[in-house]
C-alpha cells in the first residue's frame, strides 16, 4: 500500500512551511531516520528525517515551493514489494492536508488537478469554495461540489458564460489589468491556472482592470474579500508616484513579526518603568574578567576561552532579577498564573528580514562565560536560520539591546508568553551628581515593558530595582 509523506509540523504553532530542498529524488530507497528534505519556516530552516522506509514513488511538492500547509502529502512512497508506478498512480493529491471529510477530498481533489496542469502547489492552494451552493453550505462549510462541464473549445467559459478560473490566477489577471473571459484555460476542463495568465501577460493581452471584469462576472462572494483589500492597498499606492517605490512581497517572518506585534500590543496592556544604571563597575570588572580568560588552541590558533560583552552580563543580571522576585518571572493564562521557577532570557537578534529570540535556558543558574559562549553560538546559527524551534520558543522573559547603535532608550513589545521584557539603551558618559557634587559617570538606561495583568506596578518596579543593583554591584552576580 502507497505511503503517504506529509508536511510535518516542526513546531506546535506552524501552521505552513516553504520546501526548500528535496535531499532524495523518485526511485531512491531510504530507511526511517533519512534526512530527505529541507523545511523552512519563518524562522529556521530545518532538516526532515523519514518516518518510514521504501522507495521514493513520486515527489508531489516541488523543492522551492512556498506554503505548503501542514499535513500536506509531499511525496508517496512504494512499501517493500509493491511496484513504484502503482504507488505513484494509487497516492494522494500533492499540496492539500490529508483527510477523509468532504472538505478535504475537495481540496485533495484540486490540489491534484492543479497540480498536474501547471506544476504550481500554489495553484493547488484553492479552497473548496465558490460563491454560490454549489461548493458552500449556508454556513459556509466546503460540500464536495460536481467538477464544472468541460467547455466544448477548450476556452474558460462554460455555457453560461462564467470563467472557471483558480483564486491565484484570478488575483495575478487582476492585478495584472488582463481580461481572463478572454484567456483560454489549459487547465482541466478547460480551467485558467497561473501559466495560463503568465502567457497572457507576455503576449501582451493585459487591459486595464476596469476593463478586465467580463459582463456578468461570477463569484462575487469569494471576490469581495480580495476586493477589499486590493482597494485598500490602492489607496496606499496612490499616496505615491508610479516608479517612485519598489514593491518588496512580505515574507513568511514578516507576517509572523506583524501578525504577533498587533496581538502583542491590542491584547497585552503594557506599562513601562525606566530607570538609569551606572556602568563604571561592570565595565572594570568585565575588563578584568576577560583579561583572567586563559587561553585555548583551536584550529584557527590560541584564542581565549570566552570574551565576555555588556549584554552577557546584562543577560545575567536581568535572570538573576527574577529570580530574586519570583512573582514577576510569569506567564499569564486565562485560567491560572504561571510562576516560572527558572529564568529562561530570551535575547533579541537581528537576522535578515527581521528578528529572532533566542533563549538562554536557566540562565540564572550559569556563568558569565557559559552565557556568553552560549549567546554567540545562538546568534550565529540564528543568522543561518539554524536554531531548532525549542531554542527560540517559550522562555520567561526577554532582552532586547539597541545599545551598539548609540539608542539611548526606548520601549519594547512584550513577546508573549513572556510578560516582561527590558531595553536596553547605549552606555555613555553623563554628569551625576553625588554627595552634592556634580561629577562624570558611564550610565545606562534601561526600561522594563510590563504586563499588567501579570506584573503590577510595585512588583515591576521591585524586578527593575533587582537589576539595577546587579548592574551597579557586579560582583554579586559572580556569588
Amino acid at each position: 500500500m502507497p505511503i503517504n509523506v506529509t508536511m510535518p509540523a516542526l513546531s506546535p504553532t506552524m501552521e505552513e512551511g516553504n520546501l526548500a530542498k528535496w535531499l532524495v529524488k523518485e526511485g531512491d530507497t531510504i530507511s526511517s531516520g533519512d534526512v530527505i528534505a529541507e523545511i523552512e519556516t519563518d524562522k529556521a530552516t530545518m532538516e526532515v528525517e523519514a518516518v518510514d522506509e521504501g522507495t521514493v514513488a513520486k515527489i508531489l511538492v516541488p523543492a522551492g515551493t512556498e506554503g505548503v500547509k501542514v499535513n500536506a502529502v509531499i511525496a508517496i512512497l512504494a512499501a517493500e514489494g509493491e511496484d513504484v508506478s502503482d504507488a505513484a498512480k494509487a497516492g494522494n493529491g500533492g499540496g492539500a492536508p490529508q483527510g477523509g471529510d468532504a472538505k478535504g477530498g475537495v481540496m485533495a481533489e484540486n490540489a491534484k488537478a492543479d497540480d498536474a496542469a501547471t506544476g504550481s502547489v500554489e495553484e493547488a492552494k484553492e479552497p473548496a469554495m465558490r460563491g454560490d451552493s454549489r461548493a458552500t453550505g449556508g454556513n459556509g462549510a466546503s460540500a464536495p461540489a460536481a467538477s464544472p462541464a468541460p467547455a466544448a473549445n477548450g476556452d474558460a467559459k462554460s455555457e453560461g458564460g462564467r470563467v472557471f478560473a483558480s483564486p491565484l490566477a484570478r488575483r495575478l489577471a487582476r492585478e495584472a489589468g488582463v481580461d481572463i473571459s478572454a484567456v483560454s484555460g489549459s487547465g482541466p476542463h478547460g480551467r485558467v491556472v497561473k501559466a495560463d495568465i503568465e502567457s497572457a501577460k507576455a503576449g501582451g493581452t493585459a487591459r486595464k482592470p476596469a476593463d478586465a471584469a467580463p459582463q456578468g462576472a461570477a463569484e462575487p462572494q469569494a471576490a469581495a474579500a480580495p476586493i477589499a483589500k486590493a482597494a485598500s492597498d490602492e489607496s496606499i499606492l496612490k499616496l505615491f508616484p508610479e516608479g517612485s517605490y519598489e514593491k518588496v512581497p512580505h515574507d513568511g517572518m514578516r507576517k509572523t513579526i506583524a501578525k504577533r506585534l498587533v496581538e502583542a500590543k491590542t491584547t497585552i496592556p503594557h506599562f513601562y518603568l525606566t530607570v538609569d544604571c551606572e556602568l563604571d563597575a561592570l565595565l572594570a570588572l568585565r575588563k578584568q574578567l576577560n583579561d583572567a580568560s586563559p587561553m585555548i588552541k583551536t584550529d584557527a590558533g590560541d584564542k581565549p576561552a570566552y570574551k565576555l560583552s555588556v549584554n552577557d552580563m546584562i543577560i545575567k543580571a536581568h535572570a538573576l532579577a527574577l529570580k530574586a522576585v519570583p512573582m514577576a518571572n510569569a506567564s499569564w493564562t486565562e485560567g491560572a498564573m504561571l510562576i516560572h521557577k527558572h529564568a529562561d532570557v530570551g535575547v533579541a537578534v537581528s537576522i535578515e528580514g527581521g528578528l529572532i529570540t533566542p533563549i538562554i535556558r536557566r540562565a540564572d543558574e550559569k556563568t558569565l562565560s557559559a552565557i556568553s559562549n552560549e549567546m554567540k553560538d545562538l546568534a550565529k546559527r540564528a543568522r543561518a536560520r539554524k536554531l531548532k524551534p525549542e531554542e527560540y520558543q517559550g522562555g520567561t522573559s526577554a532582552v532586547s539591546n539597541l545599545g551598539m547603535f548609540g539608542i539611548r532608550d526606548f520601549s519594547a513589545v512584550i513577546n508573549p508568553p513572556h510578560a516582561t521584557i527590558l531595553a536596553v539603551g547605549a552606555g555613555e558618559q553623563r554628569a551625576v551628581v553625588k554627595n552634592g557634587a556634580v561629577s562624570v559617570a558611564t550610565v545606562m538606561t534601561v526600561t522594563l515593558s510590563t504586563d499588567h495583568r501579570a506584573v503590577d506596578g510595585v512588583l515591576g518596579a521591585e524586578l527593575i530595582s533587582a537589576f539595577k543593583q546587579l548592574i551597579e554591584n557586579p560582583m554579586s552576580m559572580l556569588v
